[in-house]
């Protein structure tokens, strides 16, 4: 069967057309979404490659990461609530870079695994068992006809905090945690992967959160993480 057009006028095999989709979680025709796109690309960038690393340092950095009080309810989870935020989770920040991806035409999918995070604080190791954390999320990307992957996830202030280098990305190479950090100490390693998915596995990683990590997940529907929050727990403050 012939290639379909993408957004961008280019060919694009039916293969990425589901990468590129719309979904309930990765809402690309919304409004906030639309405006973060178009004020992280006024000029509309220069190429694909140049699109998707701008979007990546702006979710990077302009969203916050928390793990206290993410909310990981259907609407909890979709990009524009995300935005209205202001901050989120892996998962959240991840949806929100491939809704930006896809809403100019480039292809990206949801990656899913399960870390050990060596640098995690004594209060989330009590909240979550240990230091494994289960559906850590990260995106593929579809640039220059190959797959790369990139992890706008912790943002400067928390890498400060923690003592931990910002992933950087630059389009070619995949972007991924680091296993450590720049004094040697361990930082993140990976332990499995659930692969790799054109929409979020909601009610997978939702079930999947309550059965590895009870103790953080609260709420009548229990869909949601304990409050708290991650400076605080960095800088000994309360929160």
């Amino acid at each position: 069967m012939a290639d379909t057009p993408s957004r961008n006028g280019a060919a694009m095999p039916e293969s990425l057309e589901h990468a590129l989709a719309a979904t309930e979680f990765i809402d690309h025709a919304s409004a906030e979404v639309g405006q973060f796109v178009a004020d992280v690309l006024p000029d509309g960038g220069r190429d694909d490659k140049d699109r998707a690393v701008r979007l990546y340092y702006a979710v990077r950095d302009k969203i916050g990461y928390e793990i206290y009080g993410a909310d990981l309810s259907r609407r909890g989870l979709t990009a524009s609530r995300t935005l209205r935020l202001g901050r989120g989770l892996c998962i959240h920040k991840s949806l929100v870079y491939l809704a930006a991806l896809r809403s100019v035409g480039i292809p990206g999918r949801l990656v899913l695994t399960d870390v050990r995070n060596h640098l995690a604080s004594d209060r989330i190791r009590t909240y979550i068992g240990g230091d494994v954390f289960h559906y850590h999320a990260l995106t593929s990307v579809h640039l220059d006809g190959r797959w790369v992957r990139a992890t706008p996830v912790f943002n400067k202030l928390m890498c400060r905090l923690y003592g931990i280098e910002p992933l950087e990305f630059d389009g070619t190479a995949d972007s991924v945690h680091h296993p450590y950090r720049g004094d040697g100490a361990r930082h993140m390693e990976f332990l499995h992967e659930h692969g790799e998915f054109d929409d979020l596995p909601h009610q997978q990683v939702l079930d999947g959160m309550r059965h590895h990590h009870p103790d953080i997940i609260v709420g009548p529907d229990r869909d949601r993480f304990a409050p708290g929050s991650l400076v605080a727990d960095a800088t000994g403050r309360s929160a």
